[in-house]
């Protein structure tokens, strides 16, 4: 149920050109109590592996970390590295995976809407 609300949420947000806080999604997808954030990483982690076997761009890249300068966490990089992705500079990297989002969703690339 979880992965479906998930799903829906992120599609939202690449369709509104928006992105989202790892707390603010779990939130909206009805994750709560303790270890919710690791349940969502799981989770976005899961989709990143789909993503990258469709060759799609990775749809977690929408979700920011709360400290991280307005980049995901750093596990996601190194999960994107795991997957055979480029993620050595991972400013260019995450601004072309929001790109490449956005641009699948309509919308304009622009990582600060």
């Amino acid at each position: 149920m979880s992965e479906a609300r998930l799903r829906a949420a992120l599609e939202g947000c690449a369709r509104a050109g928006q992105l989202v806080t790892y707390g603010a999604l779990a939130a909206e997808i009805g994750l709560d109590g303790a270890g919710r954030i690791a349940r969502l990483t799981a989770m976005l982690e899961a989709l990143m592996v789909e993503d990258t076997q469709a060759g799609q761009p990775l749809r977690a890249a929408l979700v920011l970390g709360r400290v991280s300068g307005g980049l995901p966490a750093r596990g996601f990089f190194l999960k994107a590295a795991e997957l055979g992705h480029d993620a050595s500079d991972p400013a260019a990297f995450h601004r072309a995976q929001i790109a490449a989002l956005f641009s699948a969703a309509g919308k304009a690339a622009d990582p600060s809407a």
